[in-house]
């Protein structure tokens, strides 16, 4: 993988900015870490900035290990905009984070975290219902507790994302039978159990969510209850 050049990214952004309606936020989702250097040289922070500064709300991708100083100064330039930083928990339980290579811990996620709300910024974690060697039953329980868990750090915004069997190390845990994708029941019983503990916002990940589903005329009709439940972050 090539490094990308100074000032690709700001013209990137720019270009995007150009193509779609006005809005009062802007995500700005790299398929990596937005303060990994690699991936977004630092020299493009202050154009960057001033592309996006007059959005009511910013939100990046991070990694907690590098959710340092340089966030709080990025803040600084897009002020007066609210800053969000979007972290990979994917789960708190803690033999399944390690199976998943994160590169980091529960006690790494906890100091991003806190050095993130001592500055004022926002922080939404993404989690993942359903991991290898757990029951169906667990999947849901453990995504629960995974959000009760970073409600507890300060975290008020919660995006699920049911697991999808693609990568290689989750279809050799589907075939050795440790893993198996999401069912539709699953998703529906998980979102609303996560909506009634008003911990703060929370979003099911509904790509490609036909697959969760038997097909049918019911399957659109489930899945259009769950974009509303997305949408008005209520029981539908």
């Amino acid at each position: 993988m090539e490094s990308v050049e100074s000032g690709d990214i700001p013209l990137q952004i720019s270009y995007a900015l150009n193509q779609i309606e006005p809005s009062e936020s802007i995500k700005l989702y790299n398929s990596g870490n937005f303060f990994d250097s690699k991936a977004i040289p630092y020299s493009d922070h202050s154009a960057i900035a001033e592309l996006v500064k007059n959005f009511s709300n910013v939100i990046v991708e991070n990694h907690p290990k590098l959710c340092t100083q340089v966030c709080e100064e990025f803040q600084g330039r897009i002020a007066p905009a609210s800053f969000e930083i979007a972290i990979g928990l994917e789960t708190c339980h803690e033999p399944s984070l390690k199976w998943l290579n994160k590169s980091f811990d529960l006690k790494d996620f906890e100091a991003s975290v806190h050095f993130l709300r001592r500055c004022g910024i926002h922080v939404r974690v993404f989690l993942l219902l359903g991991l290898p060697g757990l029951s169906r039953e667990d999947c849901v329980a453990w995504t629960l507790r995974s959000i009760e868990y970073a409600a507890s750090l300060g975290v008020d915004c919660f995006s699920i994302i049911p697991t999808r069997s693609d990568g290689p190390a989750f279809q050799g845990a589907k075939l050795d039978g440790s893993f198996a994708d999401p069912t539709g029941e699953q998703i529906e019983e998980t979102f609303e159990r996560a909506l009634q503990l008003q911990a703060g916002r929370v979003f099911m990940d509904l790509w490609d969510a036909d697959r969760f589903f038997s097909s049918g005329s019911s399957a659109d009709v489930r899945i259009k209850r769950l974009e509303s439940m997305n949408l008005y972050q209520k029981l539908h």
